[in-house]
């Protein structure tokens, strides 16, 4: 019997009937029915089953039952012509079953049969495979018929057929063998859903099942453009300019960003990492297309580096003079929503989010398995190193990785015990703080006691960490005014913001703050008991009429700067407080003449017996010579008080002195604010009284000189430069592996002492990647201040040597893996509330370094880089360059020239955002 089945399988392998080899009707029988390539034996997925029809099927079996070659019920050619809906395209029926209308049979027993029958002629076999769907085995009689058209020809689609665990890939194979689509195009597809809106098919790998695609649907295959982009991304209606950019061919890489709103930070970003060679090689050459990670839960199911992919292509491929990444910006705000809406943000923190963004999104680690992290526990550093470097290759394995992480050797040392604890840990970027003076420049008003004398603007170097009397002390240096003498003022909106105390930190003064000193012979408030003299806060207000219904309404508005005056404890009258105000105001208010006096003659009859004017609610100074009750009126605010007398009053004594002088303001006791009257000091008996000087509009107007009073003059010690010496970025990373201790917020728990300690930390450089970030910290934050450090960072362009910082023992003969040369530069321009980033970066192609600013971009040469500005530094490996970058062409001729570093961009033409 296995002889006879050995010549079967020959025949059924030569295609043709063969009468004179065909086996006994028996023999047949069991060849199909029983042996082991029978209909019997068990499904095995991938294997080639087909489909033979019931009828036919039936009748052979009462041919060979009946053991008579020479029968009637010869069943003749194998024939399928009940299962197919025509004979021109031979499509199956609808709704067979199997039993009913056909059966299944192995390639070798189908082959049997067509070798003794022979198969009607034009019919084609009906060959299935067989899948395996959730582990179970079975024949896939009805694959899935789709039709694949190209987006450029939406009305031409071709049918093909896909098994449902073929995956998406192989349908893009298909489609493109199809529409020959040559092997340098790049392509992807769409699927008409049932709404009828195009739905992405991303992840190449799932199958035709898992992506649910169903017979009939509409699948479109979209092949990029020569500038990068996707047709299905391009607006229907293309502005003139994009038409004359049709044709536009420049150097690839050398195209604008242009500016959303505040995206100046995001441009600046990826056009540095736009110019890392080898990161743009990976996705210009498409091998990102192999690595996305559709199911990471960390990532963003690749879409962040999809978007990244379209903006390179777009940027490389030389047909833009600048594109508009609203897409990538969409992308950015949907996955971090930090970067929603257009405000200002960093650079730095994009580029973090970017890097990290893209890591997972390409990460060829498709499930992350659970790493233990080890302690060195006394082991050599270098197997140590080795150890975290492969635990953090398990679970993060991307380009992103390959380019630009690298590994630190972090060692903490408990201060009780003496515990040390020694990690190796993987970095992205570096970064590193700039050294800061411990001093700090203030500049300051210096108001006199002397009315004669204008306000001084001052420079002040002080201690950063100083107090209040550090900067008397040094403001004494320059006025030769005792700092027991000052008293120093945050003046905000004509008024006191804040009066300081001695003892209070300088940290609390921001460096937009209005600070005034002013000198004064005593520093008690009228609250104490001493015999000091009294110092008065003092504000200037002006009434000025309010529409009321009866228009009799007056409002009172702040103006000019405040005063701290200082007056004698025993002269604390109105009167006197009149003369005292006016001695003080006396280089910017006007003495009245005879005339005033003479018209305020007139005017007193009507100001009430005691000479106070009554509009000041009683707040009125009394006359100079006609003695008056002390009180002068509900809110006088001076508690107690003897009479002030004329020859009391102090001021020039060559101003004559009239039985009723005109007095040209009021005074009124107020609050802090200087915005509500309070009607005597029982309301606080604590509180500091503040007096407002109140002038009618028609007296200020004539007496008061506003220019005069907002005059003041500069010391010498302003016109100095306060130059800061520039430091080397060699200093910056030898600070950054300084040895530090722990801040009380972030103690170490220490395992030998089971407790947290203020432990001593150190970072070393152990191994440094291909591409090395370095990060400026140019961004201070305290509790009570942000600024910015614009000392200049020397940073060479070429040979940034490592070999002194890397503690891993080095390979001497290969010099290049510890040397560096920039290839980009982010830059900050500004403050910390506004700014404006720009980036430097060097052509991979070229070698010519170019400026981008937002949509502008212009070449620079060598010398322009560096400046107080740049913010974050790209440096690649010698080895890496020599192998991606091509040398620029000896003897070629310098660019145009741009403006320098230092004036890129121009104040005056700077776009703030």
């Amino acid at each position: 019997m296995a002889a006879v089945a050995k010549n079967l399988r020959a025949e059924a392998e030569d295609g043709e009937p063969q009468q004179n080899a065909v086996p006994g009707l028996e023999s047949q029988r069991w060849q199909i029915e029983n042996g082991e390539d029978g209909r019997e034996r068990p499904l095995r997925a991938g294997e080639s089953w087909f489909l033979v029809e019931q009828r036919w099927y039936k009748q052979w079996e009462v041919y060979v039952q009946g053991g008579d070659k020479d029968s009637s019920t010869f069943p003749g050619c194998v024939s399928n012509a009940k299962l197919f809906e025509d004979e021109v395209n031979w499509h199956l029926k609808k709704g067979l079953v199997e039993g009913e209308d056909y059966v299944l049979l192995p390639a070798a027993a189908w082959h049997y049969l067509v070798s003794w029958y022979g198969l009607k002629h034009g019919q084609p076999p009906i060959e299935r495979k067989v899948v395996e769907l959730r582990g179970i085995c079975k024949v896939e009689v009805y694959p899935v018929e789709l039709l694949l058209v190209q987006h450029s020809d939406m009305e031409t689609p071709h049918t093909a057929q896909f098994s449902h665990t073929d995956s998406i890939g192989e349908v893009l194979r298909t489609a493109r063998e199809q529409f020959l689509v040559s092997p340098q195009e790049e392509t992807r597809l769409w699927v008409r859903n049932a709404e009828g809106s195009f739905e992405r098919l991303c992840n190449t790998r799932v199958t035709v099942l898992d992506a649910a695609l169903k017979s009939g649907q509409l699948v479109v295959m979209e092949t990029r453009s020569k500038d990068g982009t996707w047709p299905s991304k391009q607006p229907r209606a293309v502005s003139a300019t994009s038409k004359e950019d049709e044709n536009f061919q420049g150097q690839p890489g050398i195209c604008g960003l242009t500016n959303l709103g505040n995206t100046c930070f995001m441009n600046s970003a990826l056009q540095c990492l736009s110019n890392v060679p080898q990161l743009t090689e990976y996705f210009l050459k498409n091998r990102y297309l192999e690595e996305l990670n559709f199911c990471n839960p960390l990532g963003m199911k690749g879409e962040i580096a999809e978007a990244y992919a379209d903006l390179v292509k777009q940027a490389w491929s030389g047909h833009h003079r600048s594109i508009v990444p609203n897409v990538f910006k969409t992308k950015v705000g949907h996955f971090a929503s930090q970067f929603l809406g257009y405000q200002q943000h960093d650079s730095q923190e994009l580029l973090s989010f970017l890097l990290d963004g893209l890591h997972e999104d390409l990460n060829r680690v498709k499930k992350k398995e659970y790493v233990e992290l080890c302690d060195a526990a006394g082991r050599p550093d270098h197997e140590v190193a080795q150890e975290a470097w492969q635990n953090h290759k398990r679970r993060n394995d991307s380009v992103i990785v390959d380019t630009f992480h690298g590994l630190f050797k972090s060692t903490l040392v408990c201060p009780d015990c003496g515990n040390v604890s020694v990690t190796f840990d993987p970095f992205c970027y570096l970064s590193v703080p700039l050294p800061v003076s411990h001093k700090r420049v203030m500049e300051v008003f210096f108001v006199s006691m002397d009315p004669r004398r204008k306000p001084e603007q001052h420079r002040l170097v002080v201690p950063k960490k100083g107090k209040i009397s550090d900067l008397c002390v040094a403001l004494a240096k320059h006025t030769g005014v005792s700092p027991e003498r000052m008293m120093v003022a945050d003046v905000f909106s004509h008024r006191f913001y804040k009066i300081y105390q001695l003892e209070e930190s300088l940290s609390s003064i921001l460096d937009r703050d209005d600070i005034f000193i002013y000198e004064v012979s005593g520093r008690s408030s009228i609250t104490e008991n001493t015999k000091e003299d009294v110092v008065l806060p003092i504000y200037l207000r002006e009434r000025t009429p309010a529409r009321d219904y009866n228009n009799s309404y007056y409002g009172l508005m702040l103006f000019g700067h405040p005063l701290l005056v200082s007056v004698p404890r025993d002269r604390l009258s109105w009167d006197a407080l009149y003369h005292i105000l006016l001695y003080r105001l006396s280089r910017y208010v006007t003495k009245p003449s005879s005339d005033d006096e003479d018209d305020g003659d007139e005017k007193a009859d009507t100001e009430g017996k005691n000479g106070i004017p009554k509009p000041g609610n009683g707040g009125a100074a009394g006359s100079a010579q006609d003695p008056v009750p002390e009180q002068a009126g509900p809110s006088s605010g001076v508690a107690g008080g003897s009479r002030a007398l004329a020859d009391n009053s102090p001021g020039p004594s060559h101003w004559p002195q009239r039985a009723r002088r005109k007095h040209l303001f009021t005074l009124q006791t107020v609050n802090s604010n200087g915005t509500s009257d309070r009607s005597n000091l029982n309301e606080d008996t604590q509180a500091q009284p503040y007096i407002a000087i109140d002038w009618e509009p028609e007296m200020k107007k004539r007496y008061y000189d506003e220019v005069e009073a907002e005059g003041y003059v500069k010391h010498e010690c302003v016109r100095y430069v306060l130059k800061k010496a520039p430091v080397r970025l060699q200093e910056c990373i030898e600070l950054f592996t300084t040895v530090e201790t722990l801040e009380k917020e972030n103690p170490w728990y220490c395992p030998s002492c089971k407790q947290h300690q203020l432990a001593t930390k150190k970072l070393d450089l152990w191994a440094l990647p291909e591409t090395l970030i370095i990060h400026l910290k140019r961004f201070s934050y305290t509790k009570f201040s942000r600024e910015k450090l614009d000392t200049l960072v020397e940073f060479p362009i070429r040979d940034l040597d490592f070999s002194e910082f890397v503690i891993k023992p080095q390979n001497e003969s290969a010099p290049e893996l510890y040397k560096y040369d920039l290839i980009a530069v982010s830059n900050h321009y500004g403050g910390m509330r506004d700014g404006h980033y720009t980036t430097f970066a060097c052509n991979k192609d070229s070698g010519q370094w170019h400026y981008f600013d937002d949509n502008s971009v212009s070449p620079v040469t060598e010398n322009q880089i560096e400046s107080k500005a740049a913010y974050v530094l790209f440096y690649q490996r010698q080895d890496v360059a020599r192998r991606l970058q091509p040398k620029p062409q000896q003897g070629s001729s310098d660019p145009p020239e741009s403006p320098a570093c230092d004036s890129p961009p121009k104040p005056e033409l700077m776009d703030i955002n």
